[in-house]
């Protein structure tokens, strides 16, 4: 890919929601209103001292709003946050 993510930073890229509703209709990506901050990680780096990286490359992770950078490589977006900003890892 050729991001690695430096210091206690985390590469994430967005889970996107399904567009058909359980009845079968298709709902266009502009009347999705709103947003999710649920993530997939793409890229983690060791850490600093004394950060616990707890998560791992495939997690699904919930992050605070406005707590990311926004990078584009190769047409994909992804977001690199700080692991504080990370708030919970969903099961």
């Amino acid at each position: 890919m050729g991001i690695k993510p430096l210091a206690d930073r985390v590469l994430l890229k967005a889970v996107t929601k399904e567009n058909v509703t359980a009845s079968g209709i298709y709902l266009p990506e502009s009347a999705n209103k709103e947003r999710s901050y649920m993530y997939e990680v793409v890229a983690v780096w060791a850490g600093k001292k004394d950060i616990d990286m707890s998560v791992k490359i495939w997690d699904k992770v919930l992050s605070g709003q406005y707590s990311w950078d926004d990078v584009k490589v190769d047409g994909n977006e992804y977001k690199i946050v700080a692991m504080d900003y990370i708030l919970a890892i969903v099961e």
